[in-house]
């Protein structure tokens, strides 16, 4: 079965379209036409329904899918294992970070590695670390630095990097910053700003709440958590966000009841899948970075 017709289905089915997918791999639409319809001869059987403009997997073409993705990511793996046995760290690294990472973690640990591994071409996609880790299990990633999940899946390798502390937050001028220590049903009598439901951090926040039988007042739900801050800043609510974060235009609350929150942030990987030299190196460089803060 050729590979390169395997990855042209595997660009059209996940595109949806043979217009996408040539764009993805850098073909003409014909090549791609081509190379499905070789895949087609090969196994007798029609892959996609073309109607109009849309295209459809039939159900032989949801068949091949997860087949097609397990024979293409064995084919990486293996010619990571065997590029691994030269000792070079060079390639193209593809790292998924969260936007808070990627601006208050991230930049002196990309300057080091670019200096001490130059050959490494850094492919770095800024989504939620829920999207990563999935990226990262279903094989388009090789490393996520992230919020690390509160239950990692098992095929996930993770390593926690830095602890990060969670305050409650509200705009100085409000009247709950005037208190000593603050309820949580005071605290729910106000409207809050949080990240979006099925995130790490929304997760760490409502298992606190839980135990008390509280409903949070949600006026917002965000993934950007700037946007929460500035929100927050000039009196829309109030929220819960990393320390590092918290500067002047904020009020941090003592919320009696409710323990210092934190969350972690760290690394994922595959843990069935081969790391590259130059994902290694990165692991190291992330380790090394901690090392000397810790000194420091």
């Amino acid at each position: 079965m050729d590979i390169a017709a395997l990855k042209a289905f595997l660009a059209v089915a996940e595109s949806g379209s043979f217009s996408r997918a040539s764009a993805q791999l850098f073909l003409t639409q014909p090549a791609i036409s081509k190379r499905v319809a070789m895949l087609e001869t090969e196994l007798g059987t029609r892959l996609f329904d073309r109607i109009g403009r849309h295209t459809s997997l039939t159900e032989s073409g949801h068949a091949l899918l997860p087949r097609a993705r397990r024979i293409l990511l064995e084919v990486e793996d293996c010619r990571r294992a065997i590029s691994n046995l030269s000792e070079r760290v060079a390639g193209i690294l593809r790292i998924g970070t969260s936007h808070h990472i990627g601006l208050h973690r991230l930049p002196p640990i990309l300057r080091t590695y670019s200096t001490n591994y130059p050959e490494v071409e850094l492919d770095l996609h800024f989504m939620d670390s829920e999207e990563v880790c999935r990226a990262v299990l279903h094989g388009d990633l090789e490393l996520g630095i992230v919020t690390l999940p509160l239950e990692t899946p098992a095929e996930l390798g993770s390593r926690k990097i830095w602890p990060d502390p969670l305050d409650f937050i509200i705009d100085p001028k409000h009247p709950l910053a005037r208190q000593k220590v603050v309820t949580p049903a005071q605290l729910c009598g106000f409207a809050a700003i949080l990240p979006s439901p099925g995130t790490y951090t929304r997760e760490v926040i409502e298992q606190a709440f839980k135990p008390l039988q509280l409903t949070i007042p949600i006026r917002l739900a965000t993934n950007y958590l700037e946007t929460i801050k500035m929100m927050v800043s000039v009196g829309l609510g109030w929220s819960v966000l990393p320390r590092s974060m918290i500067s002047d235009d904020l009020a941090v609350l003592d919320v009696s009841r409710i323990g210092q929150l934190s969350r972690q942030l760290g690394t994922v990987w595959h843990s069935g899948r081969t790391l590259s030299n130059a994902a290694q190196a990165m692991l190291a460089t992330l380790d090394d970075t901690i090392d000397r803060t810790a000194v420091s």
